[in-house]
């Protein structure tokens, strides 16, 4: 333990005799200690703790206004996690009192009258300890600092990846970039509206950027028909969902399994009439019901070969039509309810 340290450790004696107070002042100052502080008062032991942070407080068990175990009460009452370094002084040599102190924090007693030499082995030896445990809390937060930049990294890393899948897939779709980014806009919208937490709702912008990255194995006769697919090619497109929960299985990454969710559950519909499983009402993931609603809206809105562009009040009009059947009720309500915000989001990113 550097001596420099130690003799820079902030000191507080509380007792209510100021001979004591002298004393001890002399004593630690004779010894190199530098930072010390005082009062006679126990009552403003409390802010003195909260306004200096001492390395060590000496405190007298016998005093007027607050004793000693009622001040310890008071700081364990606001420590936190800090290590409480008292010294006990006291006059008190029953078990009874030593085991109450000892109790409520104190951790080494000096009696009364002082021995010199015991006395500054015993500060010396909590002081010890007191910076110690400092410095290993230095160490941890430092270490915490570094875990959460490291898993910072690697978060961004996962979103920078999944964007780059998601722009990759579009080479091979009519759909544009802004679909998926308006789509994933709105289920991060709809997510907060519904109540979900901000870190959910986030979660869930960025994965349901991959909620057709199984077109990519869809063959491309079918996949770039400009008219309307014949049964059989509906089939075969209708297995995206499917691929696109096999590209993204087996992930341990939070935002990959989501992902494989939205994928494989955006075509559910609430009467069980979706693909791929005919999933009904509450068996389909949240995350694949609220998908449903948004590329459901944005493909309205959307132009392509097949289809002119409908107007916003259509589309809303269609999502309210589907409510029940197509869709989770509540789910709509809540769509409904934010459609000047969707609005906006479609203004921007037309």
């Amino acid at each position: 333990m550097n001596t420099d340290s130690i003799s820079r450790a902030r000191i507080l004696i509380v007792d209510d005799n100021s001979v004591n107070i002298l004393l001890l002042e002399k004593l630690l100052k004779m010894s190199g200690y530098s930072n010390i502080m005082s009062t006679t008062d126990s009552r403003e032991t409390l802010s003195l703790y909260r306004e200096h942070n001492p390395d060590l407080i000496l405190m007298d068990l016998r005093m007027p206004y607050l004793d000693g175990f009622e001040v310890m009460e008071q700081l364990n009452a606001v420590k936190e996690d800090d290590f409480l370094p008292i010294i006990a002084i006291t006059a008190y040599n029953d078990q009874e009192h030593r085991l109450k102190a000892l109790t409520l924090g104190a951790k080494d007693f000096i009696g009364k009258p002082f021995d010199y030499a015991e006395v500054l082995m015993r500060i010396k030896n909590i002081l010890e300890i007191r910076l110690l445990n400092n410095e290993i809390k230095e160490n941890n937060r430092r270490l915490v600092n570094k875990v959460q930049e490291r898993t910072k990294e690697l978060e961004d890393l996962q979103v920078e990846l999944i964007h780059r899948l998601a722009r990759a897939a579009e080479f091979r779709d009519s759909e544009t970039g802004n679909h998926i980014l308006r789509m994933s806009k709105y289920t991060y919208e709809l997510g907060k509206a519904f109540g979900l937490p901000e870190k959910d709702c986030e979660l869930m912008f960025h994965a349901s950027t991959l909620h057709d990255i199984g077109k990519i194995g869809i063959p491309d006769e079918v996949l770039l028909t400009p008219g309307k697919l014949t049964p059989d090619d509906w089939e075969k497109m209708k297995t995206h969902t499917v691929k696109g929960a096999q590209i993204l299985a087996g992930s341990s990454a939070e935002m990959i399994k989501l992902a494989e969710q939205i994928a494989l559950y955006h075509h559910e519909k609430w009467d069980g009439n979706g693909y791929p499983n005919g999933l009904q009402g509450e068996e389909i993931p949240l995350v694949g019901r609220i998908t449903a609603i948004c590329d459901v809206f944005d493909a309205l809105i959307s132009e392509r070969p097949y289809k002119k562009a409908w107007e916003i009040d259509e589309a809303s009009a269609e999502i309210e039509k589907g409510r029940g059947t197509h869709f989770d009720p509540s789910l709509v309500d809540h769509f409904l309810k934010i459609m000047p915000v969707i609005r906006e989001i479609t203004e921007i990113y037309k």
